[in-house]
Order: C-alpha cells, then sequence, then structure tokens
C-alpha cells in the first residue's frame, strides 16, 4: 500500500512575475487565475493545476501533495504515519477546495520538516489544457507530475520512512564526488522516480528542495526550450545531458526561487523485471556545469 504519484507543488515565491515569465515562455504552461485571490494555478494536462504559486515574502516549499488511488489507501496510510508517531491531520473543505481535491489529510515529514499532503479523488477540466506557446504537451497520467528531489536531516531515518510507512520502492541508487552526494531515488509506479532524497553537503540544508522534473512529451520541445534558455541567458544549474539510471535527457534551470526546474524526455519505466543499481555518476553524457557569466 502506497501513493499512487507525485500529484501537486505549491510554492511561495517572493518574483510571482519572473515565474510566470518563466513557466510560459520556457515550459508554455497554461496559467489559471484564481478569483478573489492573489495565488496563480499553473496546468500542464487535464488536472486542474500541478502548480500553485503564493505571492510571499520568502521563497519556500508551501506543500508537497501525492495522489492515491482510493480512500481505502488514503486511511491505511494515516493509519501507517499514526502508528509511525506523525501527527496527520484532517483538511477542511476549504483546503480541500484550495486544492480542487475530494478528500485530503496533512503531515509535516519528520524528516525534512516539508508539509506533505495525501490526497484523493482530484478535479479533471472539461476543457482541454491550453499551452501558452507550441507543444506537445506532458508525459503525466498515472506516473503523475514527474518528481521532486530534496535534502533531508536523517538519510537514513528518511529512506526507512519513505520504503516502510510511504510505500515506496526504491529503484536506485547514485553515490559520487568521492562520496560527497548521495542519492535515494524511489518509484511507486512506473516512472523510474517520483521521489528522490540526499544528506545535506556544503550549503545545502534538510528540508531544501533540489530540484522539480518534468517530462515531455517531445524531445524537440525539450530541445526547442534549451534553445531559448540559452538565447535568454537563462541561468543553467545543467547544461544538456542524459542521466545514467533514469536515461532522461534533459536540461536544469534555476528558478526564481533559486531551487532548479528540470525539463526532460525519454525517462525509463519500472516493470516487473526491474533491478535495483548502485551508480558512480549521475550523467552518461552532459549535464556539465555551465559558467553563468
Amino acid at each position: 500500500m502506497s501513493v499512487g504519484s507525485l500529484g501537486y507543488v505549491a510554492l511561495n515565491v517572493t518574483d510571482m512575475s519572473a515565474w510566470l515569465e518563466m513557466v510560459t515562455s520556457v515550459f508554455g504552461m497554461q496559467i489559471v487565475a484564481r478569483e478573489n485571490s492573489a495565488a496563480i494555478d499553473l496546468r500542464i494536462d487535464d488536472y486542474h493545476h500541478r502548480f500553485t504559486l503564493y505571492p510571499s515574502d520568502e521563497d519556500s516549499i508551501a506543500a508537497i501533495g501525492w495522489e492515491v488511488e482510493s480512500l481505502e489507501n488514503l486511511n491505511e496510510l494515516v493509519i501507517r504515519l499514526t502508528n509511525y508517531g506523525v501527527a496527520v491531520r484532517d483538511s477542511s473543505l476549504e483546503e480541500c477546495e484550495e486544492r480542487k481535491v475530494r478528500n485530503m489529510v496533512t503531515f509535516v515529514d519528520p524528516t525534512c520538516g516539508m508539509t506533505v499532503e495525501l490526497f484523493y479523488s482530484p478535479q479533471s477540466e472539461k476543457y482541454p489544457f491550453c499551452p501558452s506557446k507550441g507543444i506537445d504537451g506532458y508525459k503525466t497520467g498515472n506516473l503523475g507530475l514527474g518528481h521532486v528531489v530534496y535534502f533531508v536531516d536523517d538519510y537514513e531515518k528518511s529512506k526507512q520512512f519513505y520504503t516502510d510507512v510511504m510505500g515506496f520502492d526504491v529503484s536506485d541508487y547514485i553515490v559520487w564526488d568521492d562520496r560527497e552526494k548521495d542519492a535515494t531515488f524511489f518509484h511507486c509506479n512506473e516512472r523510474h522516480h517520483s521521489l528522490a532524497i540526499m544528506p545535506p553537503f556544503g550549503e545545502l540544508k534538510g528540508g531544501m528542495m533540489g530540484h522539480i522534473m518534468i517530462e515531455a512529451n517531445s524531445l524537440d520541445d525539450v530541445g526547442r526550450a534549451y534553445d531559448l534558455v540559452r538565447d535568454k541567458a537563462i541561468p543553467l544549474m545543467m547544461e544538456f545531458g542524459k542521466h545514467t539510471n533514469d536515461h532522461t535527457q534533459s536540461f536544469y534551470i534555476f528558478t526564481p526561487s533559486g531551487f532548479a526546474l528540470e525539463y526532460g524526455y525519454g525517462g525509463r519505466l519500472i516493470d516487473e523485471n526491474w533491478k535495483v543499481h548502485n551508480y558512480d555518476s549521475p550523467m552518461l553524457w552532459g549535464h556539465r556545469m555551465p559558467n553563468n557569466d
């Protein structure tokens, strides 16, 4: 019993205009304005939204939403969390309306302090996704939004929490740069990973987002976006490349909030014959650190 997919990410942002410029010009997301609210929803498929941006005086993660496939799954996860010692709160009708879901519970990740929401039955829209520029759309559906990678204070405890309590399965591991960097990748559906966690290093602390990944339906969409990023001198975190473990071809840009957003294509899918591996590098080729000066 586990979550089904990554559903959405809610963000507190200090520069709303920069965010909206980035998501429309680079990624073709659809802006969905709210009535009587300064929050902005962003749509990339038939769900009402996959991202929510809240104007704020700080840049932070407001919530990470994981979708479950049934009320039985939701109730079972609540029991597991409670037995583990995590305080779980039922969400109000107003909070469910805020997220456009039918049922939802909230808790704080005990290994990094992030707010996590488990939800059931998201709102699907009657009108098709209308991208802000010509793209072939996003690979979502049962695979979910994409994936998130963040840092946790207690790495071993977090690995145990996400497998034993949240029900994820390990996809593989990558340890590199003389073991300074260590990442564990988890799946909850056929997507190679919906979550990866890392222990802190350097200035990166537990509870900080590393990056969010969204997957295109077309390599051409990723290539055209990469050309645009370079033409507009948008700061890159990593240049175009291909990963060792999930084989995604992608690039990373810094968002206005400081963490990265990965845009990729061609990620591997998990099947019954999957074998867990331990890699010594994140990239097969490319993904070099750029000179953004």
